[in-house]
Formats: structure tokens, C-alpha cells, sequence
């Protein structure tokens, strides 16, 4: 597979909805320790899971006891070092995860004498740590949007004069989407795509502008649309670069909800 293919496969994946053949070659390349797989997954997984980051409700406070009570329950073991493995397998490993490595943090500042050396085992420690109540917290808004019924894939293929164009559109009203493409014609100086909404007959609402790379391939993070609800039809057109408030130019891709 080239690299616009592991992309489009990544950002499918990434949201549960690779079956099928597509499914067992990209996992055969996660599970292969595919370096551009998996940062390709982990890339869509962080951009998925920020895209519910507005809406995502803080948790009760009943969660951070129950959370203290069960790091001193866990034991003092060390924190494992970030290990890349595909988001579905490592859900499991969150609570654990989070809990050692705040225990180890613990373990140390009580037991140890803070010397130089012991400090600066104490802030790696703690930088760690960081990064990992940062990832489980991305993972847990990306949940949020998995478990979202009205979160749909929607996929737009290729119009005159790009036939061989396609591209899938992750959307959720709520939380916002992302549109991963490929096969589009290099952009033009002073040129950009433009990708619209379409809601029954109204005029189409702009969801951002984005560039394609020599190879045609490009994404883009859309947010929420204010007063878009169910979309319709999603269409990408070539626009000047900024984008305009209605569609001018040739519609290169386009694709019903």
C-alpha cells in the first residue's frame, strides 16, 4: 500500500469502520510494527478524540475518589514505558496504566531520599505521567465519539475532472469531523480546496479550505457547524485560496450522507 492508501485505511480505522479485506491488510501492517501505519493511527486517533474536546463534560467527583482509591489499591508497581499498539487494544490497559504510574511517582517520593539523582528520576517520573493522563484523556473523548450513534462515514467519490478522486468524511454534528482525501490534482498557486455541507435545498455552508500534497493526498479537521444538523451531501470544490462564502468553481468530489 502506498501512503495515501495507509492514511485513508488509518483514518477509517481509527473509527471502527474497516471491515473486510481493508481491515486484516491494515492490521497485517499494525501488527507488523509498520512505522507509517501506526503513526498514521495514532495521528487520526489524537484528531479524532480532540474533536470532542469542547463538548466533553467534566467528570463527577465521586470519579476522582474512586480513581485515588484504587491507586493505592494497585500496588507500587513502575511505569511502563508508552508501548504503540492499536487503540482497540489498548482501552483495556487504561486504568492500570494511569493507576501504576502514579503509584510508582508515589513509591519514589516517599521511599527514596531526594537527591540530585532521585529528582531528576522523580521528574521524569512525573513528565510521563503527564503524557499519559494526556493520552487516555484523548482516547477517552475518541470513545465518547465511537459511541455516538450519530457519528457516520461518509464517502465521496471522484467528478470531472478528477474521476479518480475519493475521499471519506467522518462526521458527527456534535463534535465536528474529518475529511481524509486522496487522488486530487496537485493545488494550484493560489488555489485551495473548498469543502461544503449541503442540508436539503438551503445554499451550501463552507466547512473549511485545505491543500493536497504532490500526490493529491490532504485532510482536514472541520469543527462543529453552527445551525448544521443532518448533512446531506458533502462536496469539495476548487476554490481560491481562503475559500469564498458560495461554491465558484469545478466540484472535484462529492458524497451523500
Amino acid at each position: 500500500m502506498n501512503r495515501e492508501e495507509i492514511r485513508e485505511l488509518a483514518a477509517v480505522y481509527a473509527l471502527g469502520g474497516l471491515d473486510g479485506e481493508d481491515r486484516a491488510r491494515f492490521e497485517a501492517l499494525l501488527q507488523s510494527g509498520d512505522a507509517e501505519a501506526t503513526a498514521a493511527l495514532r495521528d487520526f486517533e489524537r484528531t479524532l478524540a480532540d474533536l470532542a474536546a469542547e463538548s466533553a463534560e467534566a467528570p463527577p467527583p465521586s470519579v476522582k475518589a474512586h480513581l485515588m482509591e484504587r491507586i493505592v489499591a494497585e500496588g507500587r508497581e513502575e511505569l511502563p514505558r508508552a508501548v504503540v499498539t492499536p487503540f482497540r487494544w489498548r482501552r483495556a490497559l487504561w486504568p492500570a496504566a494511569l493507576a501504576a504510574g502514579i503509584a510508582a511517582i508515589a513509591a519514589i517520593a516517599v521511599g527514596l531520599s531526594i537527591s540530585a539523582s532521585y529528582e531528576k528520576r522523580l521528574d521524569a517520573l512525573a513528565r510521563e505521567a503527564v503524557v499519559l493522563k494526556d493520552e487516555i484523556e484523548r482516547e477517552r473523548r475518541l470513545d465518547a465519539i465511537l459511541r455516538d450513534r450519530d457519528t457516520e462515514i461518509v464517502t465521496l467519490s471522484g467528478r470531472e475532472p478528477a474521476p479518480a478522486a475519493r475521499a471519506r468524511m467522518i462526521w458527527n454534528a456534535h463534535a465536528g469531523g474529518l475529511l481524509v482525501a486522496a487522488g486530487l490534482p496537485p493545488t494550484p498557486a493560489g488555489k485551495a480546496y473548498q469543502l461544503w455541507a449541503i442540508v436539503g435545498k438551503n445554499p451550501p455552508v463552507s466547512a473549511g479550505v485545505f491543500t493536497v500534497d504532490a500526490k493529491g493526498a490532504g485532510s482536514l479537521r472541520v469543527p462543529p457547524l453552527t445551525g448544521v444538523g443532518k448533512v446531506d451531501v458533502f462536496a469539495v470544490t476548487l476554490e481560491p485560496a481562503g475559500g469564498l462564502p458560495a461554491p465558484s468553481g469545478h466540484m472535484y468530489l462529492a458524497g451523500k450522507s
